[in-house]
């Protein structure tokens, strides 16, 4: 997932990228960076936590110079810890380099080993790490040729930007499994995983950068080069379902529009008789949204989020049930009591969660809840950058649909149909990864650990 933001040519670089950053929060909670370039020195800052947690004015001004990179890191490979956290700052025979990746790589850890036969010593656990050192080691001269040197030898997802004290360059893989967009701020050129980050700082979105596309952009400009086979294409689906905020626009689509669009088609598929519409916010409004329009069953906010829970709070010690869940979200029971309720949700992962949420909704006085998911079941973990638990932890690879259904005491349970969300994207629906749902890997595995596609 995680949130990677990049600018080269600006005098304020570093609190651009504080705002990109800013913006790209709901990419990665657990720790924030941002690395800049005076063009003699890169300068780092990065701390655990939220960025305006993170980053006083005093840090920040810390970060001089013309370029900056940041980094919000939500973590599929190694731990939650601050050696883990980016963007990567190294020194090396040619300079300094510091890199931010959103993505995960199949490959890392038997590059990882090979590396370490020959000497190679690594600070983190993260397979980040591992494209630092094969830069470094590429015995190529220009920071291009070491980069593709480097990205030959890596699979999985990536979306990278690499600085040096006076380049910046943006690299995206083959298969385009991650967002990344290129855009302009007056005279300086942005990188960023989403173009809500442009939205903010006033920039205007240029055009996404290409699966397997790397620009270097420099005193000269930009340039762009691709140097590697074409290649299918496989952006990541769930980015439109879950990950990305809704005003942003990737892989060429509009994300509130993509998730109307699947509520509407959820209701054609699914529709049962009911008095109100809805959501679990923030990710259902959209699909709900849609689904009430679709449907002409009326949408309200039967359930409230707090928008200002952290990661970490104080339980109480006499025990609340389903703390967690209320925590974070609360019915009003005006609204939803002696209604016959369809409630949306994105996903159902493990199934827990919504188990309690419907609970919560019949203690309110829900007459009926229908849960209906505006996604096809979860039933194979993710390899390329999405933190899915062991697929015998998801709910729909060990149980049917009624199983689920029972186990989560609804009255119904539906969910949208894999050709039903394809069929959203007409002429383009070839172009997606899919094996949360499906189970088709588009990159396979070079020496790493599958046991988290066994049932038992």
């Amino acid at each position: 997932m995680c949130g990677i933001f990049g600018i080269y040519g600006h005098s304020e670089a570093a609190n651009i990228t504080y705002l990109g950053l800013h913006a790209l929060q709901h990419r990665g909670q657990e720790s924030a960076g941002i690395v800049s370039s005076d063009g003699k020195f890169l300068h780092s800052e990065i701390d655990m936590g939220l960025v305006a947690d993170i980053f006083s004015q005093d840090r920040l001004d810390k970060l001089s110079g013309y370029i900056a990179i940041g980094h919000n890191r939500y973590s599929t490979t190694g731990a939650s810890l601050l050696k883990n956290a980016q963007p990567i700052l190294v020194d090396y025979s040619r300079g300094s380099l510091a890199l931010a990746h959103n993505g995960n790589l199949v490959n890392a850890a038997y590059i990882r080993s090979e590396l370490e036969a020959y000497g190679s010593i690594f600070r983190s656990t993260m397979d980040t790490e591992v494209i630092v050192h094969l830069i470094a080691q590429s015995k190529e001269d220009k920071l291009l040729d070491r980069v593709i040197d480097a990205v030959s030898r890596i699979k999985g997802a990536y979306s990278l930007i690499i600085m040096t004290e006076n380049e910046l360059v943006g690299v995206r893989d083959p298969n385009g499994f991650r967002p990344l967009s290129l855009g302009k701020l007056k005279d300086s050129y942005v990188l960023a995983s989403e173009t809500c980050a442009f939205d903010l700082i006033e920039a205007k979105y240029e055009r996404d950068i290409e699966p397997g596309e790397i620009v270097v952009i420099d005193s000269k400009g930009i340039q762009s080069y691709k140097p590697f086979p074409a290649s299918s294409r496989s952006h990541c689906v769930f980015e439109f379902i879950y990950f990305a905020r809704p005003d942003s626009n990737i892989f060429g689509e509009n994300v509130n529009f993509i998730r109307q669009e699947l509520g509407r088609q959820l209701a054609r598929e699914t529709m049962v008789d009911a008095d109100i519409v809805i959501p679990v916010p923030d990710s259902g409004v959209p699909a709900a949204l849609g689904f009430s329009l679709e449907s002409k069953v009326p949408f309200d906010m039967g359930l409230i989020r707090s928008h200002y829970v952290g990661r970490t709070f104080i339980e109480p010690q006499q025990a609340i049930r389903h703390f967690g869940v209320k925590l974070k979200l609360n019915p009003v029971k005006k609204i939803i009591e002696g209604k016959r309720v369809i409630v949306i949700d994105d996903s159902i992962v493990r199934g827990t969660t919504s188990r309690k949420i419907i609970k919560m909704l019949r203690d309110a006085g829900a007459r009926e809840v229908h849960v209906r998911i505006s996604s096809p079941p979860t039933t194979h973990p993710c390899f390329y950058g999405i933190d899915t638990p062991d697929r015998k932890e998801l709910i729909a690879a060990t149980h049917t649909i009624e199983e689920v259904r029972r186990y989560l005491t609804a009255d119904s349970l539906s969910y949208l149909s894999l050709e039903g969300m394809l069929n959203i994207f007409k002429e383009r629906k070839n172009d997606f990864c899919m094996s949360c749902f499906d189970g088709v890997y588009p990159v396979s595995f070079e020496g790493m650990d599958t046991s988290q596609l066994e049932l038992f």
